[in-house]
């Protein structure tokens, strides 16, 4: 967006700036959108845990979501209650979980510091870089045409990238296509926790629908689906190599480079229907 279409009211999570610049040839001083990024610090029954620098917005489905796709719990029931506490150098979510849950959790503390944008920075020993993923039940699939559908419609939903240019997005989408809901942060990972905090929030069955995201599927994101039930994950932009090998053994369907009417699958080839596939 220029900045002289900047809106009025940013959206939220966003606020607005003054530029200036030069376009053409020709100088401009003006108003722009910035998105927000925050310091989020993830407080389990008050142990601190991780710190995230992530948008500002939707952070009590940031938490639900970063909860169980961490693995620091196997359901929204194990989640007792959560609180985000505003202060100048950021915003502390402070969740309250099971106490099994917390017992397991102080097992394999690890700092998880600033994972905006690569993956594995809290790690500390090779064997905690890769972790297990549950295998997904055989039986759902999905018409290719319902996934491009999603993806187009995707963009549509994004007020916060529309406004910034700094976003990505994640969407859960229902069998025919529907977007039911889409979750933007600077972070893939934060969008993509965000959604997952969503839909564990709507009730609606995870297994009923795939989700589509505007970035890049890597290994983790692969894993937050697959530990969120969800059997499809469809990107816009390409895939690695881990991610794929995570995808067979989930199985789940991965796609990448969905844009337009073209999409390629790397993995369960079987969870998607073509056009005039039979279904065989």
């Amino acid at each position: 967006m220029k900045p002289e279409d900047a809106p009025l009211t940013p959206p939220a999570g966003s606020r607005s700036v003054a530029v200036t610049g030069q376009r053409r040839g020709q100088r401009f001083d003006a108003q722009d959108c910035v998105a927000e990024e925050v310091p989020v610090a993830l407080e389990y029954n008050g142990i601190s845990h991780a710190v995230m620098l992530a948008t500002p917005a939707d952070l009590e489905d940031f938490a639900l979501g970063f909860s169980l796709t961490e693995g620091i719990v196997a359901s929204a029931a194990e989640v007792y209650d959560m609180e985000p506490v505003a202060s100048p150098g950021g915003v502390t979510l402070r969740v309250t979980i099971a106490s099994a849950r917390l017992a397991a959790l102080k097992e394999r503390r690890r700092s998880l510091a600033g994972r905006t944008g690569c993956g594995l920075c809290g790690a500390e020993r090779l064997a905690d870089a890769v972790q297990p993923v549950p295998l997904l039940p055989s039986g759902a699939r999905f018409q290719a045409g319902a996934v491009l559908h999603a993806l187009q419609a995707l963009r549509s939903r994004q007020a916060l990238h529309e406004a910034t240019g700094a976003t990505h997005a994640a969407g859960f989408a229902a069998a025919d296509g529907t977007l039911r809901w889409v979750r933007e942060d600077v972070g893939r990972h934060n969008a993509l926790d965000k959604l997952v905090g969503a839909l564990l929030r709507s009730g609606e069955a995870a297994g009923d629908g795939f989700v589509v995201i505007t970035s890049r599927a890597s290994y983790e994101m692969v894993g937050k689906t697959a530990r969120a039930g969800v059997t499809l994950l469809a990107a816009v932009s390409g895939v690695t190599g881990l991610a794929i090998d995570t995808a067979e053994a989930a199985g789940l369907a991965l796609a990448g480079f969905a844009r337009g009417d073209d999409l390629t699958l790397y993995a369960h080839p079987e969870r998607l229907l073509w056009s005039g596939d039979d279904g065989r």
